[in-house]
């Protein structure tokens, strides 16, 4: 059976490049950075390196850059560390409703602590508007943060505008570029960002290894206590292999990133042609300014659990936007922020594409889906009656 990877969201294969890079940190180059001997002085060269590398796939200096675990982690790390390093100027923070869990959850752990927080809405699109950013604002606000790019509905923001408002009013800004480092250029400076969270394994490094980019001046307060690692800013033994593998794929990624992007966009261009001339079905986040390798619809009268089994059985691997909260039986926060029904919001899913994505995949996958929607639909208790009828949610057949 043939077998095709459409998840390019939720991680990427390692490159060959890659691997070939950290291999020898795992037995021969074994040593502790912070050792002064030899096999700990190269082991430094080798995360001094790493960290060049990363720091030029954003444009940023290398001293600027902080290991981390995870893209989960780096959010953590801004939102606590800049809110604990500023709450004597103000205890305000802005976020998006269209934000990670990450973002979510540990604004809401912040305003357990005593900080108070503003959600932003999002349009149809998954769009911020940054004049909602900038009426947000008060005398107390410190920090805002809005995601780069959308893992979930692709849609790119305007973070440029938004951290240009964040400048003029002398609040400290933070984007969450987990989604978008290594598949769109990303350039901290054009931004106008503070701070920017990314992770290796969304541009073919690997898992355990991400980076929070913080602006040279900020002051932040380090969420792990510990030695004098990463500038004393984030304790622990540095994982010298993962972070000399995030240091290539960078590279890799700066390279080639042209090249990819144009790969995919094609691609998904043709598989959201196809998708969208299936009845009751309907793209999620911006037409146009979106992940170039991103592709999310909702389906009415399926739930995506369904759709993501059987396009399983059929060898294609994808995942369903509501998949962080279907075990609560909960429809995705991010759909229904933008205006999806929760009974829609049910039906979503979402294909991302790679570089190893090839045509035949897109053909595949084009002859494959429609088959799966209608025979889900035929069995499917809630789409019984519904041809022919006027009260769709969904209005994206063409």
């Amino acid at each position: 059976m043939k077998k095709i990877y459409l998840d390019y969201v939720a991680t990427n294969p390692l490159h060959p490049e890659v691997l070939d890079a950290m291999l020898p940190y795992f037995n021969e180059l074994y040593g502790n950075p912070l050792s002064i001997y030899e096999p700990g002085m190269k082991a430094r060269t080798a995360l001094e390196q790493a960290r060049e590398s990363t720091a030029s796939l954003i444009n940023a200096k290398s001293k600027e850059i902080i290991f981390t675990a995870s893209g989960a982690e780096a959010n953590n790390f801004a939102l606590k560390g800049i809110a604990y390093a500023n709450q004597s100027k103000g205890k305000h923070l802005i976020v998006s409703k269209i934000e990670h869990h990450s973002i979510l959850n540990t604004a809401r752990f912040l305003e357990k602590q005593g900080f108070a927080v503003t959600y932003l809405p999002a349009d149809k699109n998954g769009t911020v508007n940054p004049s909602d950013v900038e009426k947000a604002v008060t005398k107390e606000t410190i920090l805002i943060s809005v995601i780069h790019a959308s893992p979930e509905i692709g849609t790119i923001e305007s973070i440029a505008e938004i951290g240009a408002i964040a400048k003029q009013k002398g609040i400290i800004i933070h984007t969450d570029a987990v989604a978008s480092v290594g598949n769109i250029p990303v350039d901290v400076n054009s931004l106008n960002v503070d701070l920017l969270s990314f992770a290796a394994h969304q541009f073919y490094g690997p898992k355990g290894a991400a980076a929070l980019y913080v602006r040279e001046g900020t002051r932040i307060v380090p969420l792990i206590y510990g030695g004098i690692q990463e500038g004393g800013r984030r304790a622990g033994t540095e994982n010298v292999p993962a972070i000399v593998g995030m240091g290539k794929a960078a590279e890799l990624a700066k390279r080639d990133l042209q090249k990819r992007i144009d790969h995919v966009k094609a691609l998904r261009d043709k598989l959201i042609e196809n998708t969208s001339r299936i009845d009751k079905i309907l793209l999620t986040g911006h037409p146009q300014l979106r992940l170039p390798g991103h592709a999310s619809f909702v389906v009415e009268y399926i739930e995506g659990e369904a759709m993501l089994l059987l396009l399983a059985a059929k060898g294609i691997y994808c995942a369903s936007g509501s998949a962080c909260s279907s075990k609560a039986l909960k429809a995705s926060p991010v759909l229904l922020s933008i205006g999806v029904p929760s009974h829609v919001a049910q039906g979503s899913v979402v294909f991302t594409l790679g570089q190893e994505t090839t045509e035949e995949d897109i053909q595949y996958f084009n002859e494959t889906f429609p088959q799966i929607i209608s025979r889900l639909r035929q069995i499917s208790p809630y789409a019984k009656g519904w041809e022919g009828t006027e009260d769709s949610t969904c209005t994206a057949k063409k």
